[in-house]
């Protein structure tokens, strides 16, 4: 899932300078699940906007609303109707939910709430780990499943490097070195041969160093006449 975490208030407050009634939405999918841009989250929110405002003498009216996924046109087009009511949206959502808003409804002005961070999944709760870079050029069938683009803080292909000790990697002693876990589930597969092909060098075509990257598919796309974006 895409893992955020909400700004600061002050920075918040910061970007809504000005804004006299701001309508608070939120996310239900991604977001909602690393507790960052959900309902509960757009409440609080909303609800210390009210009150830090007020306090400064410079009160903020926040509406709350919460779409089921703020990057797909048919779940943020009811909020069109809503939107003439309001100065500015706080958007809680990734930064993919922000850009859907703006695209959709230009006349608005967006700001975003939450910092999108990485993919990643929730190894216990409350804690949330990178594991994917979508590098557009998979080889976790190469390393066991273990992904060496997201987890290597060298993004080494053919190995550990000599600074890994005790299966801890040097850049940080809180990661563990991500060829060890590779190791040890290749290992433990019966797989070690595999490790001994070496693999070239990473390409790097298929990742966004050539600008946004775009997926068509033909057979899936609505007729030309029926499409609205």
């Amino acid at each position: 899932m895409i893992v955020g975490e909400q700004k600061p208030l002050a920075e918040i407050k910061q970007m809504l300078a000005g804004f006299r009634k701001v309508l608070v939405v939120g996310c239900g999918t991604c977001v909602t699940v690393c507790m960052a841009g959900g309902e509960k989250e757009v409440g609080i929110l909303a609800s210390a906007l009210r009150m830090s405002t007020r306090l400064d003498g410079k009160a903020i009216e926040c509406d709350e609303a919460t779409v089921q996924r703020q990057c797909e046109w048919e779940y943020i087009d009811p909020l069109g109707s809503r939107l003439a009511n309001y100065d500015a949206v706080l958007s809680l959502a990734c930064g993919i939910g922000v850009q859907t808003l703006v695209q959709r409804f230009p006349n608005i002005w967006v700001v975003p709430g939450l910092n999108t961070t990485f993919l990643g999944m929730p190894p216990e709760q409350g804690v949330w780990e990178e594991r994917c870079q979508a590098c557009g050029d998979c080889i976790l069938d190469k390393t066991g499943g273990i992904c060496p683009i997201a987890r290597c803080s060298k993004q080494l292909l053919n190995g550990p490097c000599g600074g890994s000790q005790k299966g801890v990697c040097e850049v940080n002693p809180q990661t563990p070195c991500a060829w060890q876990l590779i190791y040890d589930r290749m290992s433990a597969m019966g797989r070690l041969e595999q490790l001994l092909e070496i693999q070239p060098p990473k390409n790097w075509s298929a990742a966004r160093h050539g600008g946004p990257r775009r997926i068509v598919r033909d057979d899936l796309r609505l007729p030309e006449d029926y499409r609205t974006a």
